[in-house]
């Protein structure tokens, strides 16, 4: 290595330190595109082709292996779609039953605090603009007491925040009471509990959708709904103050305008191309972990059983395996983030940094009211433009803040998709259950040239429990002909029985 680099420096006039450099740049070069063009070309591929169809995660271990022509029933993905909206709605109908209740105070409370902090940052970002005046102006009075405003509006500005962290916590805990409550109702009405579990089996594991779905559930919509709201009034008032100080001042607001909407524009159709199907990747995560659960509860149901037999072994495999596929799946969605947020990341700080200075000093520039005059007021401009460019930095500071948390919501909105359609699925097996339509969800086993795995299919138990035979009363004994034996969960123990009772 030490005689290339001493030849390449002689051939093209270099020093060996920086034939060295160059080659490290190279090295770095060549890695990262061995590292990233698998990954850049899988997505132009999925973009062009589609994805190939995921194996089905077993939804619990003693699923009863059927054959059946039906057609397999194919579930779609969740993602920001119509069916989102529609679930959305749905739900909203039990989070707000009436037009006053409490989860409409705490929604006001939390909407007013939020309205209260844009306003203080827009005070705050003028207050550091005269602040910076005093200094440029030398006048210690003044800046005193500019200094002493800022320490008292600290006062109520940090009770606003911590008012905001928690009045979200209250209505993310008002939204899973709700949802709780509604729950518990359907679950313990016409012996909904047993149903579910016995008779139905879409839903594999009622203990977590009925706790840990519903919190992630409310937590996502509470915390969405401040990430939105809020954002949304700072782009708004931040904008206007912004385009009202360059009107005051003689600066043409189009151009910094323009140059916003266009990075903004091209930002938001990169991410949404390079995003992930974060809803679909954490649906994922969720039912690997019930199934982890369903795994040990079983565990403890079966524990004299699996210790007579002696089958600790088979059940750690099975621990195991499961946990296996659960971590799997959390390592997917590290690494789909990992570049996700590095992308996010570079455009949202770097990118709209340099377009933000170019943003704040083209209507400064420009502006005809900061314009040098004579020599006594040359002092005085240096001032107005100093107060003027830190209020509109801090200002475009905050709006290109609100803006990167809109964007950024959107990775929360697709998961919370996945949280909407798992609460959504639970709420809907538990009425059709009621109301005595039982679905059992059976393994057809396909040909290993096809798929190790099996597909799913949900079939009709009343297809499976139809009661086809005739009674026919007699007057000695009791005689059964051909009597299927069926369980309540769908389970053929015997075809066909005869037997006579004298």
């Amino acid at each position: 290595m030490t005689h290339m680099l001493n030849a390449a420096a002689d051939r093209v006039k270099w020093t060996r330190s920086s034939a060295a450099k160059r080659a490290a740049c190279l090295v770095a070069a060549a890695y990262a595109l061995k590292t990233l063009y698998p990954i850049i070309g899988k997505r132009l591929k999925q973009s062009g082709h589609g994805k190939k169809k995921e194996a089905a995660y077993p939804a619990a271990e003693n699923t009863e292996i059927l054959h059946c022509t039906e057609t397999v029933c194919k579930i779609p993905s969740p993602g920001v779609n119509a069916d989102f909206f529609k679930q959305l709605l749905e739900l909203r109908k039990i989070l707000f039953p009436k037009l006053v209740t409490t989860e409409t105070g705490w929604l006001c409370l939390h909407s007013v605090a939020l309205i209260s902090r844009t306003f203080l940052s827009i005070y705050v970002a003028g207050l550091d603009g005269k602040i910076v005046k005093s200094i440029v102006e030398k006048k210690p009075r003044t800046f005193i007491i500019k200094l002493i405003k800022w320490l008292m509006i600290a006062i109520p500005a940090t009770f606003v925040n911590s008012a905001i962290r928690y009045l979200e916590c209250k209505l993310a805990l008002a939204f899973r009471t709700r949802l709780v409550d509604h729950a518990y109702e359907t679950y313990f009405t016409n012996q909904t509990y047993y149903k579910v579990i016995n008779m139905d089996g879409r839903l594999a594991n009622p203990d977590q959708s009925l706790t840990e779905d519903i919190m992630m559930f409310s937590q996502s919509v509470a915390h969405l709904y401040s990430n939105l709201t809020k954002p949304i009034l700072d782009v708004i008032l931040t904008s206007y103050t912004l385009i009202q100080t360059a009107t005051s001042r003689g600066a043409s607001p189009t151009g910094p305008t323009l140059l916003a909407g266009l990075v903004v524009y091209a930002t938001a159709k990169v991410l949404k191309a390079c995003s992930p199907k974060f809803g679909k990747l954490v649906a994922e995560e969720a039912h690997r972990k019930g199934y982890l659960r369903y795994v040990h509860s079983r565990i403890i149901a079966n524990v004299e059983e699996i210790a007579f037999y002696r089958g600790h072994k088979v059940e750690m495999k099975q621990l195991q395996k499961s946990y296996k596929a659960l971590a799997d799946q959390m390592n997917l969605i590290l690494s789909k983030r990992l570049w996700y947020i590095m992308i996010e990341q570079f455009l949202m700080k770097y990118v709209w940094s340099s377009s933000g200075l170019i943003m704040v000093a083209i209507p400064i520039i420009t502006a005809t009211g900061f314009a040098d005059g004579e020599d006594g007021q040359k002092q005085v401009m240096v001032s107005e433009r100093t107060e003027a460019f830190t209020t509109a930095r801090n200002l475009l500071a905050s709006g290109a803040d609100a803006i990167e948390r809109i964007m950024s919501s959107y990775k929360e909105v697709t998961e919370l998709a996945g949280y909407t359609a798992r609460v959504y699925n639970m709420f809907w097996v538990f009425d059709e259950v009621k109301r005595g339509i039982y679905k059992r969800t059976a393994v057809i086993q396909e040909s290993e040239s096809h798929s190790k795995n099996g597909a799913n299919v949900e079939l009709p138990l009343s297809d499976i429990l139809a009661i086809k035979g005739k009674v026919i009363d007699v007057d000695h004994g009791i005689i059964c002909e051909n009597v299927p034996i069926i369980t309540p969960a769908g389970e053929v123990v015997a075809s066909r029985l005869n037997f006579k009772v004298r």
